[in-house]
């Protein structure tokens, strides 16, 4: 698999165990908990097989980059989070470091 097709997933699943967090609350719930832990561990073992390929500062913004935007976007959407003017211009700022680091990169 391409390496920036299993960053992508890595950070799906970063976003999916970011998410799991919160319904884990405090991994006192089973079901969310072990979710959130399998997410875990998938997102890792797919951001080092990544890594073996990409630069590891490339393929660790990345990541931290895709779970951040994802997880503040879906804490708008599902805790109705903030989503004013400039948090979102903030949130682009992220995006646009992402694209940025995919268009430079080597691999």
């Amino acid at each position: 698999m391409n390496a920036w097709i299993m960053l992508a997933i890595a950070g799906a699943l970063e976003v999916v165990w970011a998410i799991g967090l919160k319904y884990a609350e405090g991994f006192t719930r089973p079901a969310p908990s072990a979710i959130t832990v399998a997410a875990m561990i998938a997102s890792m073992w797919l951001l080092a097989q990544a890594a073996r390929t990409l630069p590891i500062g490339t393929a660790y913004a990345v990541w931290t980059g895709i779970g951040a935007v994802g997880a503040a976007l879906l804490g708008m959407m599902l805790f109705a989070e903030s989503a004013n003017v400039v948090r979102l211009g903030c949130i682009g700022l992220i995006v646009a470091g992402i694209i940025g680091l995919k268009l430079t990169s080597p691999a």
